[in-house]
Protein backbone atom coordinates (compact mmCIF):
# COMPACT_ATOMS: atom_id res chain seq x y z
CA UNK A 1 0.00 0.00 0.00
CA UNK A 2 1.50 3.38 -0.95
CA UNK A 3 2.19 5.97 1.85
CA UNK A 4 1.24 9.21 1.21
CA UNK A 5 3.09 12.35 3.21
CA UNK A 6 0.52 15.00 3.32
CA UNK A 7 2.95 17.69 3.56
CA UNK A 8 0.67 20.88 5.25
CA UNK A 9 1.64 24.30 6.92
CA UNK A 10 4.66 26.16 5.61
CA UNK A 11 5.56 29.57 6.26
CA UNK A 12 3.68 31.36 3.72
CA UNK A 13 -0.06 33.92 4.69
CA UNK A 14 -1.67 30.68 3.86
CA UNK A 15 -0.79 28.24 5.78
CA UNK A 16 -4.23 28.23 7.80
CA UNK A 17 -5.53 27.38 4.39
CA UNK A 18 -3.02 24.76 3.75
CA UNK A 19 -3.98 23.21 7.25
CA UNK A 20 -7.69 23.14 6.27
CA UNK A 21 -6.32 20.88 2.83
CA UNK A 22 -4.58 18.74 4.93
CA UNK A 23 -7.54 17.86 7.16
CA UNK A 24 -9.37 17.39 4.16
CA UNK A 25 -6.82 14.60 2.91
CA UNK A 26 -6.91 13.17 6.28
CA UNK A 27 -9.95 12.28 6.25
CA UNK A 28 -11.18 11.92 2.74
CA UNK A 29 -7.74 9.69 1.25
CA UNK A 30 -8.61 6.45 0.27
CA UNK A 31 -7.72 3.67 3.15
CA UNK A 32 -7.68 0.83 0.82
CA UNK A 33 -5.36 2.20 -1.48
CA UNK A 34 -2.79 4.50 0.63
CA UNK A 35 -1.72 5.36 4.53
CA UNK A 36 -1.59 8.40 5.06
CA UNK A 37 1.36 9.99 6.90
CA UNK A 38 0.75 13.76 8.61
CA UNK A 39 3.74 15.71 7.85
CA UNK A 40 3.45 19.52 9.03
CA UNK A 41 6.40 21.55 7.57
CA UNK A 42 6.36 25.04 10.26
CA UNK A 43 7.17 28.59 9.23
CA UNK A 44 11.11 27.81 10.13
CA UNK A 45 10.92 24.75 7.15
CA UNK A 46 11.10 21.96 9.86
CA UNK A 47 9.79 18.79 8.43
CA UNK A 48 7.24 17.08 11.35
CA UNK A 49 5.98 13.67 11.48
CA UNK A 50 2.97 15.33 13.56
CA UNK A 51 0.63 13.25 15.86
CA UNK A 52 -2.05 12.16 13.65
CA UNK A 53 -5.03 13.47 16.16
CA UNK A 54 -3.36 17.04 16.07
CA UNK A 55 -4.09 17.71 12.20
CA UNK A 56 -8.50 17.96 13.40
CA UNK A 57 -7.26 21.16 15.91
CA UNK A 58 -9.03 24.15 14.87
CA UNK A 59 -5.94 26.03 14.41
CA UNK A 60 -2.43 25.87 13.99
CA UNK A 61 -1.69 27.61 16.66
CA UNK A 62 -4.05 25.63 19.08
CA UNK A 63 -0.90 22.81 19.18
CA UNK A 64 2.17 24.73 17.40
CA UNK A 65 4.01 26.38 19.13
CA UNK A 66 2.66 25.11 22.74
CA UNK A 67 0.74 27.00 24.81
CA UNK A 68 2.92 27.21 27.34
CA UNK A 69 5.70 29.23 24.33
CA UNK A 70 2.68 31.96 24.02
CA UNK A 71 3.22 34.73 25.76
CA UNK A 72 0.17 36.30 27.44
CA UNK A 73 -1.35 38.32 25.84
CA UNK A 74 -0.34 37.10 22.63
CA UNK A 75 -1.20 33.98 20.34
CA UNK A 76 1.69 33.40 17.83
CA UNK A 77 3.01 31.33 15.42
CA UNK A 78 6.42 30.08 15.80
CA UNK A 79 8.29 32.59 13.95
CA UNK A 80 7.29 35.06 16.41
CA UNK A 81 9.23 33.04 19.11
CA UNK A 82 12.83 34.53 19.90
CA UNK A 83 14.17 31.75 21.71
CA UNK A 84 13.34 28.18 21.87
CA UNK A 85 14.06 24.65 22.00
CA UNK A 86 12.93 22.65 19.21
CA UNK A 87 13.54 19.25 20.62
CA UNK A 88 11.17 20.40 23.92
CA UNK A 89 8.45 21.79 21.46
CA UNK A 90 8.45 18.91 19.56
CA UNK A 91 8.24 16.15 22.81
CA UNK A 92 4.06 16.61 22.53
CA UNK A 93 4.02 17.47 18.91
CA UNK A 94 5.53 14.53 17.27
CA UNK A 95 9.67 14.11 15.86
CA UNK A 96 11.66 16.23 13.26
CA UNK A 97 12.40 14.48 10.18
CA UNK A 98 15.14 15.63 7.21
CA UNK A 99 14.75 15.40 3.86
CA UNK A 100 17.26 12.81 3.09
CA UNK A 101 14.69 10.36 5.38
CA UNK A 102 11.84 11.01 3.47
CA UNK A 103 12.15 7.75 1.69
CA UNK A 104 11.57 6.42 4.96
CA UNK A 105 8.43 7.48 5.83
CA UNK A 106 6.53 8.04 2.60
CA UNK A 107 6.43 7.22 -0.77
CA UNK A 108 4.74 9.98 -2.37
CA UNK A 109 4.25 13.67 -1.12
CA UNK A 110 0.52 15.25 -1.44
CA UNK A 111 1.14 18.87 -1.49
CA UNK A 112 -1.84 20.91 0.44
CA UNK A 113 0.66 24.14 0.98
CA UNK A 114 -0.21 27.45 -0.86
CA UNK A 115 1.64 30.55 -1.49
CA UNK A 116 5.34 31.23 -1.73
CA UNK A 117 7.78 28.37 -1.30
CA UNK A 118 4.77 26.27 -1.14
CA UNK A 119 3.08 26.51 -4.71
CA UNK A 120 6.08 28.14 -6.47
CA UNK A 121 7.99 25.27 -7.03
CA UNK A 122 10.87 25.50 -4.03
CA UNK A 123 9.32 22.48 -2.62
CA UNK A 124 8.75 20.37 -5.31
CA UNK A 125 12.15 20.83 -6.21
CA UNK A 126 13.26 20.04 -3.06
CA UNK A 127 11.19 16.75 -3.54
CA UNK A 128 12.76 16.12 -7.12
CA UNK A 129 16.14 16.38 -5.17
CA UNK A 130 15.36 13.57 -2.68
CA UNK A 131 13.58 11.22 -5.59
CA UNK A 132 10.08 11.90 -3.76
CA UNK A 133 7.03 12.11 -6.47
CA UNK A 134 5.06 14.99 -5.40
CA UNK A 135 1.39 16.06 -6.18
CA UNK A 136 0.68 18.94 -8.97
CA UNK A 137 2.55 20.19 -11.81
CA UNK A 138 6.03 20.55 -12.69
CA UNK A 139 8.48 22.63 -11.40
CA UNK A 140 8.29 25.14 -14.32
CA UNK A 141 4.37 24.57 -14.33
CA UNK A 142 4.24 25.53 -10.52
CA UNK A 143 6.32 28.76 -10.71
CA UNK A 144 4.83 30.32 -13.69
CA UNK A 145 1.41 29.80 -11.26
CA UNK A 146 2.63 31.93 -8.47
CA UNK A 147 3.13 34.56 -10.40
CA UNK A 148 0.15 36.72 -11.35
CA UNK A 149 2.38 39.45 -13.55
CA UNK A 150 3.99 36.78 -15.57
CA UNK A 151 1.03 35.45 -16.07
CA UNK A 152 -0.92 38.11 -17.47
CA UNK A 153 1.85 37.99 -20.41
CA UNK A 154 1.68 34.31 -20.78
CA UNK A 155 -1.82 34.16 -20.60
CA UNK A 156 -1.88 36.97 -23.80
CA UNK A 157 1.05 34.65 -25.84
CA UNK A 158 -1.53 31.77 -25.34
CA UNK A 159 -5.18 32.79 -25.75
CA UNK A 160 -5.23 36.68 -25.97
CA UNK A 161 -5.46 39.41 -22.98
CA UNK A 162 -8.48 42.27 -23.33
CA UNK A 163 -7.67 43.57 -20.68
CA UNK A 164 -4.92 46.65 -19.07
CA UNK A 165 -2.42 46.26 -16.65
CA UNK A 166 0.00 48.44 -15.07
CA UNK A 167 3.50 46.91 -13.43
CA UNK A 168 3.92 49.10 -10.29
CA UNK A 169 7.60 49.00 -8.95
CA UNK A 170 7.79 48.90 -5.25
CA UNK A 171 11.39 51.51 -6.32
CA UNK A 172 9.21 53.69 -7.83
CA UNK A 173 6.42 53.90 -5.24
CA UNK A 174 9.60 54.63 -2.48
CA UNK A 175 11.21 56.91 -4.92
CA UNK A 176 8.62 59.20 -6.69
CA UNK A 177 5.68 60.85 -5.31
CA UNK A 178 2.12 58.96 -5.15
CA UNK A 179 0.50 61.98 -6.97
CA UNK A 180 2.90 61.42 -10.46
CA UNK A 181 2.59 57.02 -10.33
CA UNK A 182 -1.53 57.48 -9.50
CA UNK A 183 -1.65 59.68 -12.48
CA UNK A 184 0.84 57.31 -14.21
CA UNK A 185 -1.88 54.07 -13.44
CA UNK A 186 -4.91 56.11 -14.53
CA UNK A 187 -3.77 56.83 -17.80
CA UNK A 188 -2.29 53.38 -18.34
CA UNK A 189 -5.21 51.65 -17.18
CA UNK A 190 -8.35 53.60 -15.98
CA UNK A 191 -10.51 53.86 -12.79
CA UNK A 192 -11.83 51.25 -11.32
CA UNK A 193 -8.96 49.04 -10.74
CA UNK A 194 -7.60 45.86 -8.60
CA UNK A 195 -4.45 45.79 -6.79
CA UNK A 196 -2.97 42.50 -6.44
CA UNK A 197 0.44 41.49 -4.28
CA UNK A 198 1.65 38.89 -7.48
CA UNK A 199 2.87 36.51 -5.77
CA UNK A 200 0.30 35.35 -2.73
CA UNK A 201 -2.17 33.12 -3.21
CA UNK A 202 -5.70 32.91 -1.69
CA UNK A 203 -6.63 36.60 -1.93
CA UNK A 204 -4.04 37.75 -0.20
CA UNK A 205 -2.93 41.28 -0.80
CA UNK A 206 -5.46 42.36 -2.65
CA UNK A 207 -7.37 46.13 -2.57
CA UNK A 208 -10.00 47.65 -4.80
CA UNK A 209 -9.76 51.38 -5.61
CA UNK A 210 -13.06 52.48 -6.97
CA UNK A 211 -12.72 56.25 -7.08
CA UNK A 212 -10.17 58.64 -8.15
CA UNK A 213 -8.94 59.07 -4.36
CA UNK A 214 -5.23 59.55 -3.73
CA UNK A 215 -5.72 58.24 -0.23
CA UNK A 216 -7.24 55.38 -1.55
CA UNK A 217 -4.66 54.54 -3.97
CA UNK A 218 -1.83 55.01 -1.51
CA UNK A 219 -4.17 52.35 1.10
CA UNK A 220 -4.14 49.80 -1.45
CA UNK A 221 -0.46 49.97 -2.49
CA UNK A 222 0.29 49.78 1.49
CA UNK A 223 -2.09 46.53 1.78
CA UNK A 224 -0.32 44.75 -1.43
CA UNK A 225 3.45 45.42 -0.19
CA UNK A 226 2.47 44.47 3.58
CA UNK A 227 2.98 47.93 5.66
CA UNK A 228 0.45 48.86 8.15
CA UNK A 229 0.21 52.20 9.73
CA UNK A 230 -0.55 53.74 13.22
CA UNK A 231 -1.44 57.32 13.68
CA UNK A 232 -0.66 58.30 16.92
CA UNK A 233 -3.81 60.60 17.26
CA UNK A 234 -5.47 57.06 17.28
CA UNK A 235 -2.92 55.60 19.46
CA UNK A 236 -2.96 57.91 22.62
CA UNK A 237 -6.62 57.26 22.19
CA UNK A 238 -6.65 53.40 22.92
CA UNK A 239 -6.91 50.98 25.67
CA UNK A 240 -4.78 48.55 26.66
CA UNK A 241 -6.98 46.39 25.36
CA UNK A 242 -7.92 48.16 21.67
CA UNK A 243 -3.63 48.10 21.39
CA UNK A 244 -3.46 44.54 22.21
CA UNK A 245 -6.62 43.88 19.79
CA UNK A 246 -5.01 45.38 17.21
CA UNK A 247 -1.50 43.79 17.29
CA UNK A 248 -3.36 40.65 17.68
CA UNK A 249 -4.75 41.56 14.34
CA UNK A 250 -1.65 42.12 12.65
CA UNK A 251 -0.28 38.31 14.08
CA UNK A 252 -3.47 36.98 12.40
CA UNK A 253 -2.48 35.52 8.66
CA UNK A 254 -5.97 36.37 7.17
CA UNK A 255 -6.09 40.26 8.53
CA UNK A 256 -2.73 41.45 9.24
CA UNK A 257 0.26 41.56 7.66
CA UNK A 258 2.12 38.52 9.86
CA UNK A 259 5.16 38.70 11.69
CA UNK A 260 8.21 39.71 12.19
CA UNK A 261 7.87 43.21 11.10
CA UNK A 262 10.50 45.62 10.53
CA UNK A 263 9.81 48.74 12.59
CA UNK A 264 12.21 52.16 13.81
CA UNK A 265 15.21 50.54 12.09
CA UNK A 266 14.83 46.94 13.78
CA UNK A 267 13.40 43.30 12.98
CA UNK A 268 10.87 42.67 15.66
CA UNK A 269 9.64 39.16 16.30
CA UNK A 270 6.82 39.27 18.86
CA UNK A 271 3.78 41.47 19.42
CA UNK A 272 4.83 42.50 22.94
CA UNK A 273 8.37 44.11 21.62
CA UNK A 274 6.10 46.12 19.42
CA UNK A 275 3.94 47.29 22.08
CA UNK A 276 6.50 48.33 24.07
CA UNK A 277 8.56 50.21 21.17
CA UNK A 278 5.43 51.88 19.69
CA UNK A 279 4.57 53.01 23.42
CA UNK A 280 7.79 54.59 23.74
CA UNK A 281 7.99 55.74 19.83
CA UNK A 282 4.36 57.72 20.25
CA UNK A 283 5.81 59.46 23.57
CA UNK A 284 8.24 61.71 21.33
CA UNK A 285 5.86 64.08 18.37
CA UNK A 286 5.54 61.74 15.67
CA UNK A 287 2.80 61.50 13.65
CA UNK A 288 2.67 58.19 12.83
CA UNK A 289 4.55 54.81 12.62
CA UNK A 290 4.94 52.66 9.60
CA UNK A 291 5.44 48.78 10.40
CA UNK A 292 6.57 46.89 7.26
CA UNK A 293 6.17 42.59 6.86
CA UNK A 294 9.66 41.12 6.38
CA UNK A 295 7.71 39.25 3.55
CA UNK A 296 6.89 41.24 0.80
CA UNK A 297 7.09 42.24 -2.44
CA UNK A 298 9.19 43.79 -5.33
CA UNK A 299 6.13 44.97 -7.14
CA UNK A 300 2.30 45.43 -7.39
CA UNK A 301 0.12 44.33 -10.28
CA UNK A 302 -2.34 46.86 -10.96
CA UNK A 303 -5.62 45.51 -13.61
CA UNK A 304 -8.14 47.62 -15.13
CA UNK A 305 -11.49 46.04 -13.39
CA UNK A 306 -13.61 44.31 -15.71
CA UNK A 307 -17.31 45.06 -15.40
CA UNK A 308 -18.50 41.10 -16.13
CA UNK A 309 -19.52 37.76 -14.44
CA UNK A 310 -16.80 36.07 -12.96
CA UNK A 311 -15.71 32.21 -13.06
CA UNK A 312 -13.65 29.25 -12.38
CA UNK A 313 -12.71 26.61 -14.09
CA UNK A 314 -10.26 23.67 -13.25
CA UNK A 315 -8.76 21.79 -16.00
CA UNK A 316 -7.59 17.86 -15.53
CA UNK A 317 -6.29 15.15 -17.65
CA UNK A 318 -7.03 11.47 -18.55
CA UNK A 319 -5.36 8.91 -17.47
CA UNK A 320 -2.95 9.20 -20.63
CA UNK A 321 -2.42 12.79 -19.97
CA UNK A 322 -5.36 14.74 -22.24
CA UNK A 323 -6.18 17.57 -20.90
CA UNK A 324 -10.19 17.61 -19.84
CA UNK A 325 -12.19 21.13 -19.04
CA UNK A 326 -14.05 21.07 -15.95
CA UNK A 327 -17.62 22.62 -15.93
CA UNK A 328 -16.88 26.76 -15.44
CA UNK A 329 -18.45 28.02 -11.87
CA UNK A 330 -19.75 31.13 -11.49
CA UNK A 331 -18.74 33.12 -7.88
CA UNK A 332 -21.95 34.97 -7.19
CA UNK A 333 -21.14 37.47 -4.87
CA UNK A 334 -23.48 39.61 -2.34
CA UNK A 335 -23.52 43.32 -3.05
CA UNK A 336 -22.19 43.97 0.68
CA UNK A 337 -19.04 42.00 -0.70
CA UNK A 338 -16.68 45.14 -1.73
CA UNK A 339 -13.65 42.80 -2.74
CA UNK A 340 -13.28 39.00 -3.16
CA UNK A 341 -10.44 38.96 -1.03
CA UNK A 342 -9.44 36.28 1.98
CA UNK A 343 -12.44 36.58 4.19
CA UNK A 344 -14.91 37.29 1.84
CA UNK A 345 -13.34 33.68 0.34
CA UNK A 346 -12.96 31.60 3.04
CA UNK A 347 -15.00 33.45 6.04
CA UNK A 348 -18.13 35.04 4.68
CA UNK A 349 -21.50 33.18 3.73
CA UNK A 350 -22.09 36.29 1.51
CA UNK A 351 -20.80 34.20 -2.17
CA UNK A 352 -21.96 31.21 -3.43
CA UNK A 353 -21.40 29.27 -6.61
CA UNK A 354 -23.38 28.35 -9.57
CA UNK A 355 -22.21 24.81 -11.59
CA UNK A 356 -22.27 25.46 -14.46
CA UNK A 357 -22.26 29.68 -14.75
CA UNK A 358 -24.96 31.24 -15.71
CA UNK A 359 -24.34 32.26 -19.68
CA UNK A 360 -25.02 31.05 -22.82
CA UNK A 361 -23.60 27.32 -23.55
CA UNK A 362 -21.36 28.79 -26.49
CA UNK A 363 -19.68 31.16 -23.54
CA UNK A 364 -19.43 28.14 -21.38
CA UNK A 365 -17.66 25.84 -24.39
CA UNK A 366 -15.60 28.72 -25.46
CA UNK A 367 -14.03 28.99 -21.55
CA UNK A 368 -13.38 25.19 -21.89
CA UNK A 369 -11.67 25.59 -24.97
CA UNK A 370 -9.48 28.48 -22.99
CA UNK A 371 -8.27 27.06 -20.37
CA UNK A 372 -7.64 24.28 -21.55
CA UNK A 373 -5.40 25.89 -24.12
CA UNK A 374 -3.96 27.94 -21.66
CA UNK A 375 -3.27 24.57 -19.70
CA UNK A 376 -1.23 22.99 -22.54
CA UNK A 377 0.62 26.44 -23.38
CA UNK A 378 1.80 27.13 -20.07
CA UNK A 379 2.90 23.78 -19.20
CA UNK A 380 0.48 22.82 -16.53
CA UNK A 381 -0.46 19.49 -15.49
CA UNK A 382 -2.48 17.00 -13.33
CA UNK A 383 -5.06 20.07 -12.19
CA UNK A 384 -4.82 23.15 -12.74
CA UNK A 385 -8.03 26.14 -11.77
CA UNK A 386 -7.91 28.79 -13.89
CA UNK A 387 -10.34 32.26 -13.04
CA UNK A 388 -11.82 34.74 -15.12
CA UNK A 389 -14.51 36.93 -16.54
CA UNK A 390 -17.24 37.21 -19.04
CA UNK A 391 -17.63 40.09 -19.79
CA UNK A 392 -21.18 42.00 -20.97
CA UNK A 393 -20.25 41.80 -24.65
CA UNK A 394 -19.17 38.10 -24.11
CA UNK A 395 -15.79 38.74 -24.67
CA UNK A 396 -13.57 35.62 -22.18
CA UNK A 397 -11.12 36.98 -20.07
CA UNK A 398 -8.61 34.54 -18.25
CA UNK A 399 -6.27 35.16 -15.23
CA UNK A 400 -4.97 34.12 -12.33
CA UNK A 401 -3.91 29.90 -13.04
CA UNK A 402 -4.11 28.48 -9.62
CA UNK A 403 -1.66 24.97 -9.55
CA UNK A 404 -2.65 23.87 -5.87
CA UNK A 405 -6.41 24.99 -5.91
CA UNK A 406 -8.13 24.92 -2.11
CA UNK A 407 -8.35 21.59 -0.83
CA UNK A 408 -11.32 21.56 1.72
CA UNK A 409 -14.70 19.96 0.56
CA UNK A 410 -16.74 22.83 -0.29
CA UNK A 411 -13.59 24.45 -2.37
CA UNK A 412 -14.05 24.80 -6.06
CA UNK A 413 -12.22 22.05 -7.37
CA UNK A 414 -14.21 19.42 -5.55
CA UNK A 415 -17.63 20.87 -6.80
CA UNK A 416 -15.89 20.96 -9.82
CA UNK A 417 -14.57 17.27 -10.28
CA UNK A 418 -17.95 15.83 -8.49
CA UNK A 419 -19.85 16.88 -11.51
CA UNK A 420 -17.98 14.28 -13.67
CA UNK A 421 -18.85 11.44 -10.97
CA UNK A 422 -15.64 12.27 -8.60
CA UNK A 423 -16.46 12.40 -5.04
CA UNK A 424 -13.76 13.71 -2.40
CA UNK A 425 -11.83 10.43 -1.81
CA UNK A 426 -12.12 9.89 -5.71
CA UNK A 427 -10.42 13.18 -6.46
CA UNK A 428 -7.18 12.54 -4.16
CA UNK A 429 -6.69 9.65 -5.67
CA UNK A 430 -6.85 11.23 -8.86
CA UNK A 431 -4.42 14.03 -7.96
CA UNK A 432 -2.14 11.25 -6.96
CA UNK A 433 -2.45 8.72 -9.61
CA UNK A 434 -1.80 11.16 -11.85
CA UNK A 435 0.91 13.28 -10.39
CA UNK A 436 2.83 9.99 -10.51
CA UNK A 437 1.80 9.63 -14.35
CA UNK A 438 3.31 13.79 -15.00
CA UNK A 439 6.98 12.45 -12.88
CA UNK A 440 7.74 10.62 -15.51
CA UNK A 441 8.01 13.41 -17.62
CA UNK A 442 10.85 14.72 -15.76
CA UNK A 443 13.37 12.78 -16.76
CA UNK A 444 14.40 11.22 -13.39
CA UNK A 445 14.02 8.19 -11.50
CA UNK A 446 11.70 6.92 -14.42
CA UNK A 447 11.93 3.11 -13.79
CA UNK A 448 10.87 3.68 -10.29
CA UNK A 449 8.25 6.20 -10.54
CA UNK A 450 7.08 3.72 -13.17
CA UNK A 451 6.95 0.74 -10.86
CA UNK A 452 4.98 2.90 -8.31
CA UNK A 453 2.38 3.66 -11.01
CA UNK A 454 2.02 -0.07 -12.37
CA UNK A 455 1.45 -0.79 -8.96
CA UNK A 456 -0.68 1.83 -7.91
CA UNK A 457 -2.98 1.45 -11.04
CA UNK A 458 -3.18 -2.37 -10.58
CA UNK A 459 -4.62 -1.75 -7.14
CA UNK A 460 -7.33 1.03 -8.32
CA UNK A 461 -8.27 -1.74 -10.52
CA UNK A 462 -8.87 -4.41 -8.65
CA UNK A 463 -10.44 -2.64 -5.67
CA UNK A 464 -12.96 -1.12 -8.51
CA UNK A 465 -13.50 -4.97 -9.28
CA UNK A 466 -14.14 -6.09 -5.84
CA UNK A 467 -16.57 -3.28 -4.67
CA UNK A 468 -18.44 -4.30 -8.32
CA UNK A 469 -19.05 -7.58 -6.73
CA UNK A 470 -20.34 -6.58 -3.67
CA UNK A 471 -24.08 -5.60 -2.70
CA UNK A 472 -24.62 -1.99 -2.19
CA UNK A 473 -25.20 -0.61 0.90
CA UNK A 474 -28.34 1.99 0.29
CA UNK A 475 -28.96 5.26 1.96
CA UNK A 476 -32.41 6.96 1.88
CA UNK A 477 -32.53 10.68 2.16
CA UNK A 478 -36.06 11.15 3.66
CA UNK A 479 -37.65 14.52 1.41
CA UNK A 480 -39.65 15.94 4.59
CA UNK A 481 -36.35 15.89 6.61
CA UNK A 482 -34.11 16.77 4.14
CA UNK A 483 -31.52 19.03 5.42
CA UNK A 484 -30.87 16.62 8.27
CA UNK A 485 -31.22 13.38 6.48
CA UNK A 486 -29.25 15.17 3.45
CA UNK A 487 -26.21 15.72 6.04
CA UNK A 488 -26.20 12.74 7.80
CA UNK A 489 -26.18 10.92 4.16
CA UNK A 490 -22.99 12.89 3.13
CA UNK A 491 -21.62 12.41 6.00
CA UNK A 492 -22.20 8.59 5.54
CA UNK A 493 -20.66 8.61 1.97
CA UNK A 494 -17.42 10.41 3.14
CA UNK A 495 -16.80 7.15 5.42
CA UNK A 496 -17.94 4.92 3.16
CA UNK A 497 -16.11 6.23 0.51
CA UNK A 498 -12.22 6.63 2.20
CA UNK A 499 -12.77 3.10 3.74
CA UNK A 500 -12.64 2.47 -0.09
CA UNK A 501 -14.06 -1.16 -0.42
CA UNK A 502 -17.77 -0.71 0.63
CA UNK A 503 -20.01 -0.19 -2.03
CA UNK A 504 -23.20 1.99 -1.79
CA UNK A 505 -25.58 4.24 -2.94
CA UNK A 506 -27.74 7.15 -1.96
CA UNK A 507 -31.41 7.22 -3.13
CA UNK A 508 -34.36 9.78 -2.24
CA UNK A 509 -37.89 9.02 -2.97
CA UNK A 510 -39.90 11.83 -4.85
CA UNK A 511 -43.27 12.49 -5.96
CA UNK A 512 -43.86 13.14 -9.57
CA UNK A 513 -46.72 13.00 -11.88
CA UNK A 514 -45.98 9.35 -12.19
CA UNK A 515 -46.27 9.08 -8.46
CA UNK A 516 -43.65 8.23 -5.88
CA UNK A 517 -40.46 7.48 -7.61
CA UNK A 518 -36.84 6.49 -6.01
CA UNK A 519 -34.24 8.41 -7.60
CA UNK A 520 -30.52 7.52 -7.41
CA UNK A 521 -28.43 10.27 -6.58
CA UNK A 522 -25.04 11.48 -8.98
CA UNK A 523 -22.05 12.16 -6.96
CA UNK A 524 -22.73 15.88 -8.24
CA UNK A 525 -25.94 15.94 -6.01
CA UNK A 526 -24.49 14.88 -3.30
CA UNK A 527 -21.89 17.99 -3.60
CA UNK A 528 -24.50 19.80 -3.09
CA UNK A 529 -24.35 22.65 0.40
CA UNK A 530 -27.78 21.73 1.51
CA UNK A 531 -31.38 19.69 0.87
CA UNK A 532 -32.94 22.72 -0.34
CA UNK A 533 -30.05 23.06 -3.43
CA UNK A 534 -30.09 19.21 -3.90
CA UNK A 535 -34.24 19.10 -4.61
CA UNK A 536 -33.59 22.37 -6.96
CA UNK A 537 -30.92 20.85 -8.96
CA UNK A 538 -33.23 17.45 -9.30
CA UNK A 539 -35.57 19.88 -10.76
CA UNK A 540 -33.71 21.23 -13.48
CA UNK A 541 -32.14 18.60 -14.46
CA UNK A 542 -28.64 18.19 -16.21
CA UNK A 543 -27.44 20.89 -18.04
CA UNK A 544 -26.10 20.40 -21.37
CA UNK A 545 -22.71 21.54 -20.92
CA UNK A 546 -22.54 19.55 -17.85
CA UNK A 547 -23.90 16.38 -20.01
CA UNK A 548 -21.27 17.21 -22.25
CA UNK A 549 -18.33 17.81 -20.18
CA UNK A 550 -19.06 13.74 -18.56
CA UNK A 551 -18.73 12.70 -22.12
CA UNK A 552 -15.30 14.36 -22.51
CA UNK A 553 -14.38 13.17 -19.01
CA UNK A 554 -15.86 9.48 -19.20
CA UNK A 555 -11.83 7.77 -19.18
CA UNK A 556 -11.56 9.56 -16.16
CA UNK A 557 -14.61 8.59 -14.49
CA UNK A 558 -14.28 4.81 -15.57
CA UNK A 559 -10.76 4.70 -14.52
CA UNK A 560 -11.05 5.81 -11.06
CA UNK A 561 -15.35 4.86 -10.11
Amino acid sequence: MMRIGIFFGGAAREREISFAGGKTAMAHINKSLFTPVPVFVDSLGNFILIKEELIFSESIRDFYPPKAYQKEPFNVYLESLEKFDLKEILKNVGSQIKPEDFKNHFDFAFIAMHGPGCEDGSIQGLLEWYGIPYSGPSILGSSIGIDKAKQNEWLEKSVGLEKKYFILQRADYEKYGRETLFEQVKKAIGIPFVAKAPHQGSSIGLAFVKQDNLETFDQAIKKCLFIQEIYRENWTTFSTDDKIELLQKMVNLDEGIGFPVTFNGKIIQHPNTLLADLEEYFKNSVTKASIHSIHSEDAILLEAFVDGSEFSCGVIQTPAGEAVALPPTEIVIDESVEVFDFNAKYKSKATRKRIPMETSLNNLQTIQAMVKKAFEDLGFGVCTRIDGFVRKDNVVILHDPNTIPGMSPSSLIFKQTAEIGLNVTDSLTYFIRQSVRERLKSGKNYQAFKFLLDQLDNDIKNLKAANSRQENIVLEIDPKNIEDSFQKAKDKVRELASAGNIAYQVVIDLEIEEGLVQIPLHTSHLAKESGKELLETIKKGIHPLIAQTRQNAIEITEFYT
